[in-house]
């Protein structure tokens, strides 16, 4: 079975809001390593100001640390930053993607939509970030169904199998990334909610931000509640977290 890391690579804080992480996986597997997001990157932390832009990092309240980026944690689970073989995304907003030059002969999963949204210019991403050349794996819609929702099954050739779950609206091809172990299943829903408060209410105060920053607020809005249909439905089956919660990481080094 695909083993399973938590990392966190970064942080963000934007007062008088909560300080927040950006949690990623790394799933080892014996044919290789795969990071599900990349968290602030190695380049963003040494040249924020030129890769961001400041309005941005004050906007979004990056906060800069080469221990947190998801290289150095990889490195310092004993790894090689070659043996990352594959990237999974859940979308393409800044703070996911800093981490893809650290890793440049990876293949970078995404679905289909959010390749489109990027490589049109949306708003939303910044280019730089992309400017490496990264190798894209893009899926499209599938006829394949997960617990009610559609899935598109990652080619990673791991012993567990991972699937992309659309959650639109966020971002025009925002999904989750559902990691079989064993009789369950871990769904990382990426940016779905901020906070896992918003499981259980729709006037969380963070639950305006996450209007704002919607590129289809009904359609998030639609994904939110199919992620609260998995975990009131199917809680005996999907251990399911978010990017952003702090109070959803684990302990440092939990498997």
């Amino acid at each position: 079975m695909t083993t399973v890391h938590y990392i966190n690579c970064g942080f963000l804080h934007k007062p008088p809001g909560p300080r927040v992480v950006c949690h990623c996986l790394l799933l080892e597997d014996p044919s290789g390593l795969v990071l599900v997001d990349t968290g602030i990157g190695l380049l963003d932390v040494q040249r924020p100001a030129e890769r961001l832009g400041q309005q941005l990092i004050d906007t979004a309240g990056f906060q800069f640390d080469e221990a947190d980026t998801a290289v150095r944690q990889v490195e310092r689970l004993g790894f090689r930053p070659g043996d990352v073989k594959h990237v999974v995304l859940t979308h393409g907003d800044p703070d996911h993607v800093g981490g893809l030059a650290d890793f440049p002969h990876a293949e970078v999963h995404v679905a289909g939509e959010e390749h489109a949204s990027a490589a049109a210019g949306s708003w939303r991403y910044v280019p730089v970030q992309f400017a490496h050349g990264p190798r894209w794996k893009v899926y499209p819609k599938s006829a394949l169904s997960w617990f009610g929702l559609e899935a598109r099954p990652v080619a990673l050739g791991f012993e567990s199998e991972v699937l992309l779950v659309p959650l639109f609206g966020h971002t025009l091809g925002h999904c989750g990334v559902a990691v079989r172990q064993g009789d369950r299943w871990l769904l990382h829903v990426g940016d779905a909610y901020y906070l896992r408060a918003e499981l259980a209410t729709d006037d969380h105060p963070v639950s305006a931000l996450a209007a704002q920053r919607a590129d289809d607020d009904a359609l998030r809005r639609s994904s939110l509640e199919q992620v609260r249909r998995l975990h009131r439905d199917h809680n005996d089956k999907i251990d399911l977290f978010g990017y952003h919660d702090p109070d959803e990481f684990p302990q440092p080094g939990a498997r």
